[in-house]
């Protein structure tokens, strides 16, 4: 890409004259994965919404929500492709100073549950600040690169700036406490710092800081501590802090290569916490094997590499900065969950996106992906169909003629 034509690199997508249609690819994929994810959470969660006293014992629950937050987050995404890229642009500031807003007012009227304060609760339904936090980071951290262009090679604007956003972001997480969203708001950062044009020098000394910060946090948090020693031998004490693994672990083994069928499942049956959430994936391996499992990872995996293809095709620099972010969140996503579930990383209670039940965190997944699809309308070349049908018809009327 050659943004070097000032007229390209401050585009701001305002106008919706010329726009394409959306890319098909990526929105078949998204409503596949998606439609999968539904179904997956009516297999992994009935035992327990039959169970509980919250669903008046309908063992459907967790399913019909998860079914209309489905439906209704295709119909935000819709929409939200609809607006120009410009739109979300102008609007970067003000999202993340209400994100930042959000964060502090959980702080103090906020749900509690498991000894943390994350969630506004609005009737049945909950939500939490840290899900809008994700992408006004990306919208707005795009616009700094923007801003700041040739510049980003200096420590002045290709990192202070953002490392300012982060820090802020991130500690108003840590008081919830929330590690896992402060994990992703750093990852994030890193990755609108790299495509951005920030120096690798930067990216290693920040490194050093988050893992000496990681240590610290090991030993002055107990809850940190308990889950480092958790992840390292979870059978030293599988009836309380490696509970949640071991069975996981059992959910993964016991599915072999094709699984014990959709289903069929049995660490579901209130032996594993957590899945039809942030576990989910267990489940897919317990029902669906090994195959299964791998059919959906290559699914995500074509995802994401459709959305960095559309990154890189962009017109405009702020287009390709949030594609790459807004894509970069979900394999950030995608990797550390399936890395938790499988013990390879200690737990961090990351979501599995389309998979896990949560609606607004659904809706705004989705919304994430509305964005992309309204970049896939002004990108030019992304039609594999049309220019074989017009060879054909040249050759056509070459032979009539």
């Amino acid at each position: 890409m050659d943004y070097s034509d000032n007229r390209l690199a401050d585009y701001r997508g305002d106008s919706h004259i010329g726009r394409g249609a959306l890319d098909v690819p990526f929105l078949l994929i998204v409503l596949l994965l998606l439609a999968i994810g539904v179904v997956m959470v009516l297999s992994a969660s009935f035992a327990r919404a039959y169970y509980s006293s919250v669903s008046n014992h309908s063992a459907t629950f967790y399913f019909t929500r998860q079914l209309f937050f489905a439906v209704t987050g295709v119909a935000i995404m819709l929409l939200a492709s609809r607006f120009p890229i410009g739109f979300y642009r102008r609007f970067s500031g003000v999202l993340l100073l209400f994100s930042i807003v959000m964060l502090l007012l959980v702080l103090v009227g906020g749900v509690r549950a498991n000894g943390a304060r994350r969630w506004f609760a609005i009737g049945s339904i909950t939500f939490q600040p840290s899900e809008i936090a994700k992408i006004a980071v990306i919208l707005f951290e795009a616009q700094l690169v923007c801003r700041y262009k040739d510049k980003m090679g200096t420590f002045r604007y290709g990192v202070l700036p953002f490392g300012i956003v982060a820090a802020v972001i991130v500690g108003l997480l840590v008081l919830e406490p929330h590690l896992s969203a402060s994990i992703i708001i750093l990852g994030v950062t890193a990755i609108m710092m790299f495509v951005g044009g920030t120096r690798i020098f930067w990216f290693l000394l920040g490194g050093g800081a988050v893992a000496l910060g990681g240590v610290i946090a090991v030993n002055v948090l107990e809850y940190s501590s308990e889950r480092i020693s958790a992840w390292m031998d979870p059978f030293a004490d599988t009836s309380d802090t490696g509970y949640q693994i071991v069975q996981s672990l059992y959910a993964i083994g016991s599915g072999g290569l094709s699984g014990l069928g959709l289903g069929s499942g049995r660490q579901k049956y209130l032996y594993l916490p957590e899945e039809h959430n942030d576990f989910i994936f267990s489940v897919v391996c317990e029902e669906l094997g090994f195959i299964g499992a791998a059919l959906i990872l290559i699914l995500f995996a074509l995802l994401i590499t459709r959305g960095f293809w559309l990154a890189m095709h962009c017109k405009d620099r702020y287009s390709f900065l949030v594609c790459c972010g807004v894509t970069g969140l979900l394999a950030l996503q995608v990797f550390l969950n399936v890395a938790v579930v499988t013990n390879l990383i200690p737990c961090t209670g990351i979501s599995l996106p389309f998979f896990s039940y949560g609606g607004t965190a659904l809706w705004l997944q989705l919304a994430e992906m509305g964005i992309i699809l309204s970049i896939s309308r002004d990108v030019p070349e992304k039609k594999f169909i049309r220019p074989r049908l017009k060879r054909a018809t040249s050759r056509r009327e070459g032979a009539e003629a």
